[in-house]
């Protein structure tokens, strides 16, 4: 059995403190995205299908190419 909390009427003590995040525009750097058009193989779209489980293929071929094009332009 989990043991329960009593609560009382005791003053709390807090301290407040500053903000130190930065804006929410500062922490994530948005991409502009572009629609493509590709023709694949039946059997590598039911892989990646398969693959991606409860997220979408697209999303997973997506991140895949992402990766991919990080790579080659380190190489450069």
């Amino acid at each position: 059995m989990k043991k329960r909390t009593k609560y009382n009427d005791e003053p709390m003590k807090f301290r407040i403190i500053p903000d130190f995040l930065p804006p929410p525009q500062q922490l994530i750097k948005r991409m502009r995205k572009m629609k493509v058009t590709l023709e694949l193989p039946v059997p590598t779209v039911n892989s990646f299908s398969r693959s991606a489980g409860k997220r979408s293929y697209q999303k997973l071929m997506s991140d895949l190419l992402d990766v991919y094009a990080q790579k080659l332009d380190r190489r450069k």
